[in-house]
């Protein structure tokens, strides 16, 4: 018997003249959780499809318990029992959870007709283990990220998956819900289920892996134990350069304030908020989940209305009862969910990137695109944005170069301050370095900078002032030199009054 569930030799998979795959090699144990890390174009997404059917490799041996298979299709994959869980869930929306479950398989009664009766209680039995908050009778699309995700987990061990592939499951949920799912998938390997574990986060890695295997530029770079490689070596691996920091050095020269936020309130979500911004300065608004960053932002964005407070710009009160009207006083908003609030998918890239500023490329009401264009590319070399053409939509490009895309747009606008709702969510370590030299150079411009992170090294990396949140309430408020991670997590835990909880 193989020492391997799963073993891929050599496989090549090309698109036309483009090579997604080179070589690549990869080898899973039995009852093993196993890391697969790599910049966004590295040939993940590729590897994966190749494992479940989708895309049928050039060359190459793929070996399941030793033996040589052929997968041509996702039946193919499901009837040997691999299955895969994406960050995205493609679901039914409108359909129950116990629809989901058994679409395609569907169980029937003597006389041909679907039993639902049956399927419910097996779909009880299936999510029960995994949530007991979750109603298999509800729509699908009522259920959360982190919930959907765990209804796909349940229809991939109703068909009896014995490898399952996660897809960056971790990128959109919280530090609670992720723990939830930690704790599952140890229980799935547990049960004798191999896990292929794809992520960006170290976090996820060193919490579940025993091994961990890197991609780069579609080939295979090597796969090591997770407790015998550092930081640093698996971050060269991946990228292949040496980041000395992670966080480029800052050279912005601080000047006057350009932004004044003084107790701010909205009812049910924050209060008495309070905090400056400078020319040059990047301020962090950090806190757990639920702090209430978000809506600040969107409330100084004009996304929400205030019931109270001032919002001052240059010394000089001003009224934003809309973004149209942010963007008008220089005020630009980077929103934490590019593909839904920054991107409109439909659309190619340089359009937009002219979006929010569209009347700059009229002429007497008539669009002049080829100045749209022009603009367009002008900005998009300034950002080293990775596109082989703007006319194609963002939703070609890779997560950290969609984020590029949303930053062109802005800085179409003439802004003066720029918030950054988690710029750097659901991106790889590269992508992420590349962002974080865009702000240090807008820094160095002069714009004042608002950055809402829940990444406490992130935070302490980028940030030259650091405002925490806890329950909409600011509990504490540290200049960048001499804060630490603990003193950010204590003033995470306090109420305003600086009590614990």
């Amino acid at each position: 018997m193989s020492n391997y569930v799963l073993e891929l030799k050599d496989v090549v998979k090309t698109f036309g003249g483009v090579t997604a795959l080179n070589g690549v090699h990869f080898q899973l144990k039995r009852g093993e959780i196993h890391a697969l890390m790599g910049e966004n174009g590295a040939g993940k997404s590729t590897f994966i499809k190749v494992i479940t059917g989708v895309h049928q490799p050039d060359s190459g041996v793929m070996l399941l318990e030793g033996e040589r298979i052929s997968l041509r299709s996702t039946s193919d994959s499901a009837k040997l029992g691999i299955a895969a869980i994406y960050q995205h869930v493609t679901a039914f929306p409108d359909l129950s959870v116990t629809e989901n479950i058994f679409m395609g398989q569907e169980l029937k009664n003597r006389a041909g007709l679907y039993n639902w009766k049956l399927m419910n209680r097996k779909a009880v039995e299936l999510i029960e283990p995994l949530s007991k908050e979750i109603d298999v009778m509800k729509p699908m699309g009522s259920l959360s990220v982190a919930q959907q995700q765990l209804v796909e987990i349940a229809k991939a061990l109703s068909r009896d998956a014995r490898i399952l592939i996660m897809d960056e499951p971790t990128a959109s949920l919280t530090k609670t819900e992720c723990e939830e799912l930690y704790l599952i998938a140890e229980r799935l390997r547990d049960d004798g289920v191999s896990i292929i574990f794809i992520t960006h986060k170290f976090e996820d890695m060193y919490r579940l892996a025993t091994r961990v295997t890197v991609f780069r530029d579609s080939q295979y770079i090597g796969t090591w134990d997770v407790d015998k490689i550092s930081n640093q070596k698996l971050i060269t691996e991946m990228v292949n350069r040496e980041l000395d920091q992670m966080y480029p050095h800052k050279t912005a020269k601080i000047g006057e304030v350009v932004l004044e936020i003084d107790k701010l309130n909205k009812e049910g979500y924050f209060k008495d908020i309070s905090f400056q911004v400078r020319k040059g300065e990047i301020v962090a608004l950090t806190g757990l989940v639920g702090a209430g960053r978000t809506e600040v932002c969107q409330t100084i964005f004009g996304i929400m209305k205030a019931d109270g407070g001032s919002v001052k710009l240059n010394n000089e009160a001003v009224s934003i009862k809309s973004p149209i009207d942010a963007l008008n006083w220089g005020i630009g908003l980077l929103p934490e969910d590019r593909q839904i609030q920054g991107l409109i998918n439909e659309l190619p890239i340089y359009q937009n990137v002219s979006s929010a500023t569209i009347t700059k490329f009229q002429k007497k009401n008539i669009l002049i695109e080829e100045k749209e264009i022009e603009n367009a590319i002008d900005l998009c070399q300034k950002i080293n944005l990775k596109a082989k053409d703007i006319s194609a939509p963002p939703s070609s490009l890779s997560g950290g170069n969609q984020q590029k895309v949303v930053f062109a747009k802005l800085l179409t606008c003439d802004l003066k301050v720029l918030i950054m709702d988690e710029p750097t969510k659901g991106i790889d370590v590269g992508a992420k370095y590349s962002i974080y030299e865009i702000m240090n150079e807008l820094a160095c411009k002069g714009y004042g900078i608002i950055m809402v992170s829940s990444e406490m090294p992130e935070v302490l990396g980028m940030a030259d002032h650091i405002v925490v949140m806890k329950s909409g309430r600011v509990t504490g408020s540290f200049e960048r030199k001499g804060a630490t991670q603990e003193m950010i997590l204590e003033a995470s835990l306090k109420q305003h009054n600086g009590t614990e909880d």
